[in-house]
């Protein structure tokens, strides 16, 4: 918001539900009265032709009757109007309007009247021609360097030029390689036309290489300029500002000089008649139009902007001399002398509101009476104070901001999860491997208390579970509305996904009193889709690679308690021992000791220990709840699998390499694809006929590479998806030990999930790996740090792929070392402070050098890694893995 507005001298509004646009407004003395007073010439796309000259009575009045001179209805949209020397024989000003289809050339004139309403004015139609292409804009002037008189170029939908002299039609040429029409403007020191390509870049044809360039098969005039076939045409040059244009305008300092100032959509350049950028200025606002002029100060130049917040600012080459602000949006602007006034700054919006008005401010000639001076009641303003603070405070609450559970009465979600798989599966002929896959289907409940606008419900599932509907729309036009949205979820894959856990989020408005749009809120829901929707019942191994053992505090419970829906042998055998198939061949074996309070997971691959293991811990807990026991507690006390955690993330980093070579090399091979394509074009256009040396047969050999490379990246991002599956399920896994191995609290596993799952997808860019090794360096250095020292370095700003994972492997083995030696994880004010880990009995400090480091990693990998049966060594007696478990 600016300080000052623009002054204004004489305003009005034209006609009802009329559209303007940027070359709907000229200022000239278009009845040749000589005086030096411009008339505003402003044209519809109602097809309304207007012509003002304002004599206001006093600054700020409206419109009179008298200052309309001109008023008539041309039917046909007006998309520009000109004034310029158009009809031959004669150098007075005349009068273009540009149509869709058609240039027609008037003379407007006056004459004197006898009776009290004044002068009468007409327009005379000299000339027309009948366009075969739509117009989209138009410039003029004195093309080759003819003397008198302005010559016109239209440019149409198409991209097409098309030069009259006057009364004739010239010529007509297709501008290369365009696609839309872009500003055109017409620089008379060069002799040049410029324009912005849909390219995004500036260029410059000169007028005699139009001129000259002979169309393909001579024609007549007529056909001529309906078909416009001309050769290629040469650009003089081209400039790439990045972004589409606005407009253009062409300033001459004198005959040597002249500048081309271009008007972005976030920047405006000015540049030098041989396409070298002067300079350029960032805009902080989206510009709608502008008009450079000639400065005062000498080499500099002063631009008009206009921009979509109804400010105009004024800039001395890049610096802001002014800023004002108007009534509405310009979408364009110029600058004439009207009734003796120079300098007047026109404007018209694109609804008709035409504006004249002046930069500067009113003087104040208000003088602020003198004051006796009192002695200042203290208590009196404390009072005052705080109850306007209060009065501020119930404003600020009546402005759309209500209490949390005001917000969460205004809509209810309630997700139902049925606990039986569809007796008929919705997966579209979708299996994996050899098994059927089936669903599961999932009830929305909204129940809205108040009006809701624009309720959209999104469910989101992990990859590679997927949803028949993802996306839902409810409008609750009534209070006490009831909306249910029911879908199905099933596998889409041949692997496990990460989590079986689902989230509904809905976005929606309320309206308010002060604000009828509505204010946006967001309510989320989260669900637990069953573990029968990936996993069959399947028969115990008792040979497995990977194991881990889970201790617990209270006596063995039955798995066929536990998992009533996965028996598929005799029940005595079902009570320590069950089997579960994943879709797609994984197999997991869950054992329970029958004398000590421990239970097995075990299976061939380490990421499928996760969803059991954690499945297992939830249906614990959820049993031991229900007889009313809240003293239930798990740990365990085994060594943490980093080795086969590490093994995992190589896999997913090589993947990753993979995928940048084979993208590299697929880029290659279609840049060879492309000069042999060129190469063949070149020889067939030829007219003398070459042989092809071959390069045919080179051309289909490289296509077939080509394919068979975007197969190949095709299928490595296919497998690069499964890895960071496997990734962060096998990321979860070791979470979950972590927490139970060390008894850390909820907020506690919140920050090493948020450390080791990030919530971004992984891309080429930025991976899984320097986003965890990042985060982990920073809990090194901050709450896990062992000294002040460490605290002070900085970590850097920008994420980069590593050269391999040799230090993020380093980095998350230190960080359990200083778990281990008894370091907490918190990310308040006070973990600045450094912490002094004790572990009973004593043990080695951290070191801090990275030599150190790197004798602790090996040391840490010997102590968390020593085989890969995940079971504790304890000295006591009753300890041995599984008593009572027959292998």
């Amino acid at each position: 918001m600016s300080l000052f507005k623009a002054r204004d001298w004489w305003s009005t509004v034209l006609g009802e539900k009329e559209e303007f646009d940027q070359g709907c407004l000229c200022l000239a003395d278009v009845d040749n009265t000589g005086n030096g007073e411009d008339k505003i010439i402003v044209g519809s796309f109602m097809g309304y032709l207007r012509i003002f000259s304002p004599h206001p009575v006093k600054t700020g009045d409206g419109a009179q009757a008298e200052d309309l001179l001109l008023e008539v209805h041309l039917r046909d949209p007006i998309l520009q109007v000109e004034v310029g020397k158009f009809v031959s024989g004669t150098e007075t000003l005349h009068l273009a309007v540009l149509h869709s289809r058609k240039l027609c050339v008037y003379s407007v004139s006056g004459t004197l009247g006898n009776v009290e309403h004044g002068n009468q004015y007409q327009i005379k139609l000299m000339y027309e021609h009948n366009l075969q292409r739509t117009a989209c804009n138009m410039t003029y002037g004195s093309f080759g360097g003819v003397k008198g008189r302005d010559l016109i170029c239209i440019q149409s939908m198409d991209g097409m030029l098309m030069v009259f002299e006057q009364e004739s039609y010239a010529f007509g040429r297709f501008l290369p390689g365009s696609l839309l029409p872009g500003p055109l403007a017409y620089s008379a020191r060069t002799d040049s036309f410029i324009t912005v390509s849909s390219c995004r870049q500036v260029e410059s044809y000169k007028y005699q290489v139009l001129a000259f360039a002979t169309d393909a098969d001579k024609r007549q005039e007529s056909e001529q300029q309906k078909l416009g076939s001309g050769k290629r045409l040469v650009v003089d040059w081209t400039l790439n500002i990045g972004e589409q244009a606005l407009d253009i305008c062409i300033i001459s300092f004198n005959q040597s000089a002249s500048s081309v100032f271009v008007l972005g959509e976030r920047n405006f350049f000015c540049l030098k008649d041989n396409g070298q950028i002067q300079f350029m200025k960032k805009l902080d606002c989206s510009p709608s139009c502008f008009l450079p002029y000639c400065s005062v100060s000498e080499g500099t130049v002063n631009t008009l902007i206009g921009n979509h917040n109804s400010m105009l600012h004024i800039y001395q080459d890049v610096t802001l001399k002014w800023a004002s602000q108007l009534p509405c949006v310009p979408v364009a602007v110029r600058v004439g002398s009207l009734h003796d006034l120079k300098g007047v700054i026109v404007t018209l919006s694109d609804d008709g509101h035409l504006q004249c008005s002046y930069l500067g401010t009113d003087p104040s000639l208000f003088q602020a009476p003198k004051v006796e001076s009192r002695e200042l009641n203290y208590d009196a303003l404390d009072t005052e104070l705080k109850e306007l603070q209060k009065i501020i405070k119930d404003v600020n609450k009546s402005q759309g901001v209500w209490s949390l559970t005001e917000r969460e009465d205004d809509l209810k979600i309630s997700v139902v999860v049925s606990l039986n798989l569809d007796s008929v599966s919705q997966a579209p002929d979708v299996a994996a491997g050899t098994d059927l896959v089936p669903s599961a289907t999932v009830k929305v409940t909204l129940q809205n208390r108040v009006v809701l606008q624009k309720a959209k419900l999104s469910v989101y599932v992990q990859r590679p579970l997927v949803l028949s509907r993802d996306q839902f729309t409810f409008e609750f036009m009534a209070p006490e509305m009831t909306r249910t949205a029911a879908f199905s979820v099933y596998l889409k894959g041949s692997y496990a996904p990460p989590e079986l856990e689902g989230s509904a989020v809905v976005s929606y408005s309320r309206p308010t009193d002060r604000n009828p749009e509505g204010i946006p809120r967001v309510i989320q829901c989260k669900f637990r889709l069953p573990l029968k929707l990936i996993c069959l019942p399947g028969q115990p191994s008792k040979v497995a690679s990977h194991k881990l053992t889970i201790d617990t505090n209270k006596p063995p419970v039955s798995l066929l308690s536990l998992f009533p829906g996965f028996a598929s042998q005799s029940e005595e055998d079902q009570v320590n021992v069950m089997g579960f198939h994943f879709l797609g061949g994984s197999q997991v074996t869950l054992l329970a000791s029958k004398t000590s309070q421990r239970y097995r997971i075990q299976s061939e691959q380490f990421e499928d220990l996760w969803l059991i293991t954690n499945e297992l811990i939830i249906r614990l807990q959820e049993h031991f709840e229900k007889q009313g026991i809240k003293d239930f507690a798990c740990s365990f006390s085994g060594p943490l699998p980093l080795q086969e955690y590490f093994e995992l993330i190589d896999q997913h980093f090589e993947l990753r390499v993979n995928g940048e070579k084979l993208e590299e090399l697929l880029s290659e091979r279609a840049v060879q694809f492309r000069a042999i394509q060129r190469r063949l074009l070149t020889r067939f256009k030829d007219q003398t006929p070459a042989p092809l040396q071959h390069l045919d047969t080179l051309l289909d050999g490289t296509h077939k590479w080509v394919i068979a490379l975007a197969d190949a990246v095709e299928e490595n991002q296919d497998s690069l998806l499964q890895s960071c599956a496997r990734l962060r399920s096998a990321s979860h896994l070791l979470i979950l030990l972590i927490g139970l191995w060390q008894k850390l609290s909820a907020d506690q596993v919140a920050i090493l999930e948020a450390a080791f799952l990030p919530l971004q997808h992984d891309t080429q860019e930025l991976g899984w790996e320097e986003t965890v090794d990042a985060a982990v360096s920073h809990l090194l250095k901050t709450c896990l740090s062992k000294c002040s020292k460490e605290q002070a370095l900085s970590l850097s700003s920008q994420l980069t792929k590593p050269n391999d994972t040799s230090r993020l492997k380093k980095h998350i083995t230190l960080l359990c070392d200083r778990l281990a030696k008894g370091g907490r994880l918190c990310l308040s004010a006070d973990a600045a402070a450094p912490q002094t880990m004790v572990m009973p009995g004593g043990c080695t400090p951290i070191p801090e050098s990275d030599l150190e480091e790197r004798s602790v990693e090996q040391d840490s990998l010997d102590l968390f890694t020593s085989h890969k049966h995940l079971v504790a060594e304890t000295p006591t007696p009753e300890v041995s893995p599984l008593q009572g478990v027959s292998e």
